[in-house]
């Protein structure tokens, strides 16, 4: 396994990590994702520090709370061999003081989070949204308070906008409170909106991504294809409303893409699909998931080799897609791009 810091801290990720979405899950769209139960989990958490992959990714929302509580029972006894990465903000009632990143919700929210993972400490707190709200100031002077508790030790976001990431950086730097060194993203094949702007920001301000849904809420996986009908097993059937848009004629070209470096290289589609996304800039870590062993020990399979500069290729242009204003004029025009070339 190959493990790279996370944007400009000093923590050491492995490529690939492992979302625990799939733990406890209950409701219409976690139960879809998967109902591991402590037991099963046990058994992919031990494949996956058998891999070397130690860090996990869940949140307080994640069936209300069973995720992060299946997640601790799961690694009972062996704190110190994993990081964890929680995330706080969404919704978890419909009182007023149940959602947002309020001074008092962040430190109750952080409690509850500790409690339920079986733990005194939290190795990564993201924000899971943006809360226009709450002053910025008052969530970072917060946040700087929980490091200094020893409660979290780094601390990112997730689902930012541009300007909400940047403004955050810069109050950071005024008053020294605890920079985000993670911006938990969607990225794939079938949506790379991330490197018109969040990207660049990236690579700039030293914010490692950690990348969610890296194929496509499960687009990407080689079971859908251009004539054929949505597989009758597929979550999407239940779950394609709460997921990332794709355009289908552009999936059905990326897919067709995929099967045709999949010949190539031996490798499965989702296992190419994972690999392109480890090779870009600022990605710090994929995040995975698994319903079982089966699909766990196949998503590994996407470390440890590398696409040829043509594949790559192939399946740029496959999945490029024309950018928004004000991003064309640098990918269009090369007086512009002399002036501030693309991440990629």
């Amino acid at each position: 396994m190959e493990y790279r810091n996370l944007g400009a801290s000093g923590l050491r990720v492995p490529v690939l990590s492992f979302g625990a979405g799939t733990f406890g899950g209950s409701g219409p769209l976690f139960g879809a994702w998967g109902t591991t139960d402590a037991a099963e989990a046990r058994r992919l958490v031990d494949i996956l520090l058998e891999a070397g992959v130690n860090l996990f990714d869940t949140a307080d929302v994640y069936s209300a709370g069973a995720s992060e509580e299946v997640l601790g029972q799961a690694i009972a006894g062996r704190r110190d061999a994993v990081l964890i990465s929680t995330k706080i903000a969404l919704p978890m009632g419909d009182g007023p003081a149940d959602w947002g990143t309020s001074r008092s919700r962040l430190i109750r929210s952080t409690e509850e989070a500790l409690k339920r993972l079986g733990t005194d400490y939290i190795d990564l707190l993201q924000l899971h949204a943006f809360d226009a709200s709450t002053p910025i100031e008052e969530v970072l002077a917060t946040l700087d308070g929980l490091i200094a508790a020893g409660k979290i030790s780094y601390v990112g976001v997730s689902n930012f906008a541009g300007w909400q990431l940047m403004k955050s950086l810069g109050i950071a730097e005024q008053h020294g409170y605890p920079r985000y060194v993670a911006h938990q993203v969607y990225y794939s094949l079938a949506g790379r909106d991330y490197e018109w702007e969040l990207m660049p920001l990236a690579a700039d301000q030293g914010v490692g991504a950690l990348v969610w849904s890296p194929l496509a809420w499960g687009r990407l996986t080689g079971k859908i294809r251009r004539g054929q009908p949505l597989p009758e097993g597929s979550r999407l059937h239940q779950t394609a409303e709460y997921g990332p848009p794709v355009d289908d004629e552009k999936l059905y070209d990326i897919v067709d893409a995929l099967f045709e470096v999949s010949e190539e290289t031996g490798k499965t589609v989702p296992q190419i699909a994972l690999n392109w996304l480890i090779g870009r800039p600022t990605v710090s870590s994929v995040i995975i998931g698994a319903r079982n062993e089966e699909q766990l020990r196949q998503n590994l399979g996407a470390v440890g080799w590398s696409l040829s500069k043509e594949q790559v290729e192939k399946l740029d242009k496959a999945s490029v897609v024309t950018a928004p204003y004000p991003y064309f004029p640098y990918r269009r025009q090369e007086a512009f791009a002399r002036l501030n070339p693309p991440v990629v």
